[in-house]
């Protein structure tokens, strides 16, 4: 049976934002697996009443369910062993502290660069549902979260060590992409989809990383619709 792939849609169908997604997205096609993708929003909890879970990425296959993005990761390497994303040991410990790496300091940063523009992305009929969870969990009106020059500045920060090891090499695990590259791509890609603003430098070696990452696996991520195809 097909892997199905349950994916969060915005104002347009084809417009898919989710960092978490993303992630399982270049997961799979990092595996070669063949997937279909059902295209979800917010308030359709209903839909994901069978996987006993709120929120995507949920991922069927056959008749197994995962859910949670990193649990999906693992699945796909226990069950797909040929081509691992995240590997074992000492390996996993280094992808799981890069993965928090990730939620911890870098998608804060760069949620303040995109707020307004990501609500903006959301199909309207989710967008009263977006500002009351998200400014309960920061405390704030989406608008006074929304300060892009501050988060391009907490961003670079954050982004230091990675722009370092990005001189050394093409990708952050060496010479092709796997886990470490798909858990920071995937909340840059969240990121470039909906916004226009400029995340890093042009020239930066995190914007050609990016850049690099948008044409591997025969361009999934580049091919993918933005927002800068829905003005």
């Amino acid at each position: 049976m097909a892997i199905t792939f349950y994916d969060l849609c915005g104002r347009d169908e084809r417009l898919r934002f989710s960092p978490y997604c993303w992630r399982v997205r270049m997961a799979l096609a990092h595996k070669g697996l063949s997937f279909e993708t059902v295209a979800w929003r917010f308030l359709e909890k209903d839909v994901l009443a069978f996987a006993d879970y709120d929120k995507v990425p949920v991922l069927t296959d056959g008749d197994t369910v995962v859910t949670d993005s990193f649990e999906i990761m693992r699945y796909l390497d226990r069950t797909y062993p040929e081509a691992p994303v995240l590997g074992e040991g000492a390996s996993f410990q280094r992808v799981l502290f890069f993965k928090l790496f990730v939620e911890r300091s870098v998608t804060p940063a760069l949620f303040r660069i995109v707020a307004m523009d990501l609500l903006n992305a959301i199909h309207p009929d989710d967008r009263a549902y977006f500002r009351e969870t998200r400014e309960a969990r920061f405390g704030a009106r989406l608008e006074e979260v929304h300060q892009p020059e501050q988060g391009c500045q907490q961003l670079k920060q954050a982004l230091a060590p990675v722009r370092e090891l990005l001189r050394e090499s093409p990708y952050l695990d060496g010479e092709a992409p796997s886990g470490a590259d798909y858990l920071l791509f995937g909340s840059l890609m969240w990121a470039y989809t909906v916004s226009l603003e400029a995340l890093v430098e042009t020239g930066d070696p995190v914007d050609v990383w990016f850049t690099r990452m948008l044409n591997v696996h025969d361009g999934i991520a580049g091919n993918a619709i933005t927002v800068r195809d829905l003005y």
